[in-house]
């Protein structure tokens, strides 16, 4: 196709300055920096479809979709952890990609459909617990998990042989078709209901988008007794149970809230939690840039001491904002149907601080191949639910969950200063 754009002053336009503009933007997509971008209008994407499900739906029923996608993003650590052992075994070990490639994608499609059954089957039980009007709800939820764990495993694989524009098209086609998809749906009817049934055909797209970029002729290569299915298997769920004691503490409060207050506190106190995963979901960047230097022996103390300063930084200007600017703020987290929660906005920006902080010690941990840390983060998610379950108003909850978060940052710090100062992998 020719094109027949022109200057202003009505003269052609330039085709070198094009093609100079397109190559760089290819160049951009091409190289690691374009993950950085598509992970970036991957949570604003995600950030938007929460603000326009809180729109939609209002309080109450936005109460009972902000446990469903938290429970997904619970759900979602198999992806995570299925992701970080494909990269770092590809990475590692690229004599082998071939059969690495063929063996993750095998345990991705096992335990993507063993993750769907289990869900299927506790899918009552998650009605009962998020206190949800039908089932259906959860049984999408489940449908939703199978798609969403196969992107890991095809996302990993393309991390750890570096094709980055097909890895920030998974990214994007995962951001974009959650909110062009979900709020089709949600416009249609607004309901938990058809707002989970958009995210479950949502989550279709980066799947495809991945079988495609890794549907290519392979040689197969040499075989490694390293890179079958057991050892696989067991390094993925190592991965996935670190990453899920932290999702399951940066998740636990909504569910807890949709327990101890009334409906209408429960959706206040879901709309705040969007401005804390906003501020969570800010850094994430920092984390893509600092994971090689951390899985680094001479780099990782200071690239985590740098990382966690970056992220600091990051999060009091958030908090800031959130504080000077809390009206302008309120547009972001669902408009002055939740106007209540106002006053409150700074203190969900400083959790989401913390949660930022936390998951890059999380990320450390990983990078160092350590596990031992993430019991911490377990007894930190027991403390939080007995403690948050005897609160009994917004503020009391949130304040709760501030004190469990700073304490844990403090000890996982300083427990990992301590082990960082020895050259060897340590947990």
């Amino acid at each position: 196709m020719t094109s027949t754009a022109e200057h202003p002053t009505g003269g052609p336009a330039d085709p070198g300055a094009g093609a100079t503009g397109r190559s760089g933007l290819r160049a951009l997509l091409r190289g690691s920096a374009g993950i950085a971008v598509a992970m970036g209008v991957m949570n604003v994407a995600t950030y938007a479809f929460q603000m326009i499900s809180a729109r939609l739906l209002g309080p109450a029923d936005y109460g009972a979709l902000a446990p469903l996608m938290a429970l997904l993003m619970v759900v979602a650590v198999l992806q995570l952890g299925l992701q970080a052992t494909g990269a770092r075994r590809i990475s590692a070990d690229p004599t082998h990609v071939a059969q690495i490639e063929r063996v993750v994608l095998g345990v991705t499609y096992r335990a993507a459909l063993g993750l769907g059954a289990l869900l299927l089957v506790l899918s009552p039980i998650v009605m009962v617990v998020l206190r949800l009007d039908s089932v259906l709800p959860a049984i999408l939820l489940a449908l939703s998990a199978v798609p969403l764990t196969v992107m890991g495993g095809q996302a990993g694989i393309l991390q750890g042989e570096r094709r980055w524009f097909p890895l920030g098209m998974v990214y994007l086609g995962m951001g974009v078709s959650r909110v062009a998809v979900g709020t089709a749906c949600l416009l249609v009817s607004p309901t938990e209901t058809s707002a989970m049934l958009g995210v479950a055909v949502a989550m279709v797209v980066p799947a495809l988008i991945g079988y495609v970029a890794l549907r290519r002729p392979r040689d197969e290569g040499r075989h490694s007794e390293d890179h079958t299915r057991r050892p696989v298997a067991r390094e993925a769920v190592t991965a996935s149970l670190a990453l899920l004691a932290f999702f399951v503490l940066s998740n636990a409060d909504i569910v807890v809230a949709r327990n101890v207050l009334d409906d209408h506190d429960a959706g206040l106190y879901a709309a705040g939690l969007i401005l804390t995963k906003a501020v969570l979901f800010l850094p994430q960047f920092v984390v893509v840039v600092a994971f090689p230097s951390m899985s680094t022996v001479d780099e990782r103390r200071l690239a985590l001491l740098r990382s966690l300063t970056l992220v600091a930084a990051l999060g009091v200007v958030a908090t800031l904002g959130a504080w000077l600017l809390s009206s302008l703020a309120m547009v972001f987290v669902g408009g002055q149907e939740y106007a209540e929660v106002e006053s409150r906005l700074w203190l969900f920006a400083v959790i989401g601080t913390l949660l930022a902080m936390l998951q890059l010690l999380v990320y450390s941990v990983l990078a160092r191949q350590g596990t031992r840390s993430a019991y911490l983060v377990w007894v930190a998610v027991l403390v939080l639910v007995a403690a948050a379950a005897t609160t009994a108003s917004l503020g009391a909850l949130a304040l709760v969950v501030v004190g469990v978060d700073a304490a844990l940052f403090v000890a996982l710090l300083a427990l990992s200063l301590h082990r960082l100062r020895d050259p060897a992998p340590l947990s």
